[in-house]
């Protein structure tokens, strides 16, 4: 055992705050708008170029992302949207928002990913036009392969939902050796991503929304501020006046104020050093845990990783849960499987259904993984899993 005993609780994710931000954000408090004002177009921008998209909407969470780009592509009662199992709740609850139905594909046990063949199953389980969208998962931060979804979608005539809240700054690398980022709109009709604290950028709640086509980046701009525009291009009646707007169909109020996005500015200037200190502390985890019996990692080594989680599976994931907290050390689960929770076992799924996923779920945890964790506080973590699997 190593002398070494952190300061510190260290949970799996935390937010890295520094002056920078702290004086980005007081800079917004003083000036003229709190909100509707000039850091959100800012945060946009730079944010698409980011991840290389042409456009990005700025939101209030994931989850309101997730909301207005199933409204943009008019997910209606009846529609069949398929999506992992391996995921926050909010990738399926998206679609019961607006009355579609979700149906789940098994994941692929190598990546905690979605199987895209096993997605090819469903389709061919049923008549082309059965199912209507695909909302993939970058579970992790490691990028799902977009090209091949597309053609897979393309096939059964299904738009794409990329749900990216794991991964901005992540890749996959194409047919052609190109890597192509996480957001990019390359290959998904839309792209969301999550800025909760415990995300590669935080704004403390927020979200964003990236496409490459306009005609959605319009729909959602309206729906962002309930359905009402200003624009003079858009108004379907002659202006009263410079006061005029108009509300042309049901939105939300789903906008990100200014504050949160010079903070998300402020962050997004770092982003790529956290990402490669993430990458730095994922590879001396894969090294560490090469050398501990019984521990398996989840795609170890992936090429384009963005680790926002750093997950591994024991076989008695609870007793090593436990143990860690009375070392300090807060791991998390990620996730129960979505088909598991009592509101979509109420809609007819059940266990069994999906036994990768829940093989999965029996065995998975998500181990202390930030920026700002140390050398000496990552060994630590290591020393204690491993003395966990030698007493059991």
């Amino acid at each position: 055992m190593m002398s070494f005993v952190p300061t510190r609780p260290l949970p799996y994710g935390r937010q890295h705050i520094t002056e920078a931000d702290v004086a980005a954000v007081t800079a917004a408090l003083h000036g003229d708008f709190l909100t509707q004002g000039p850091k959100v177009a800012e945060f946009e921008e730079k944010f698409a170029a980011y991840v290389g998209a042409t456009y990005a909407v700025a939101v209030a969470n994931g989850t309101a992302a997730l909301h207005l780009c199933a409204l943009a592509l008019n997910v209606q009662p009846g529609q069949r949207v398929i999506t992992s199992p391996i995921t926050f709740a909010a990738s399926a609850n998206c679609v019961r928002y607006c009355g579609g139905e979700v149906h789940f594909a098994d994941i692929d046990p190598a990546t905690g990913l979605i199987d895209l063949q096993q997605v090819r199953a469903l389709l061919e389980a049923q008549p082309k036009g059965y199912f209507t969208g695909l909302i993939p998962v970058d579970f992790a931060g490691l990028a799902v392969d977009l090209e091949a979804a597309r053609k897979l979608a393309d096939e059964f005539g299904l738009w794409i939902i990329e749900d990216s809240c794991h991964a901005p700054g992540g890749f996959f690398v194409d047919s052609q050796g190109r890597e192509q980022h996480c957001g990019n709109g390359r290959f998904a009709d839309l792209a969301i991503f999550s800025f909760h604290p415990v995300k590669h950028i935080a704004t403390g709640e927020g979200g964003m929304i990236t496409t490459n086509n306009e005609a959605l980046y319009r729909h959602l701009l309206r729906l962002r501020t309930h359905g009402i525009t200003r624009d003079p291009a858009d108004l379907q009646r002659p202006s009263d006046g410079g006061w005029y707007m108009e509300m042309q169909e049901l939105g939300y109020n789903y906008r990100l104020p200014d504050f949160n996005c010079a903070l998300g500015i402020s962050q997004l200037q770092r982003a790529d050093a956290g990402l490669a200190r993430r990458r730095q502390l994922a590879a001396r985890y894969d090294a560490a845990f090469a050398q501990v019996p019984g521990v398996q990692v989840l795609a170890p080594g992936r090429p384009g990783h963005a680790y926002h989680l750093y997950v591994i599976q024991v076989a008695d994931r609870k007793g090593l849960y436990d143990f860690l907290k009375t070392k300090q050390i807060f791991a998390q689960v990620h996730y129960i499987p979505v088909h598991r929770m009592p509101y979509y076992e109420s809609l007819g799924w059940r266990e069994g259904d999906f036994p990768l996923a829940e093989n999965y779920y029996a065995h998975g945890l998500s181990i202390p993984l930030f920026p700002t964790l140390t050398d000496d506080e990552q060994d630590y973590v290591v020393s204690c899993i491993a003395e966990f699997l030698v007493k059991s």
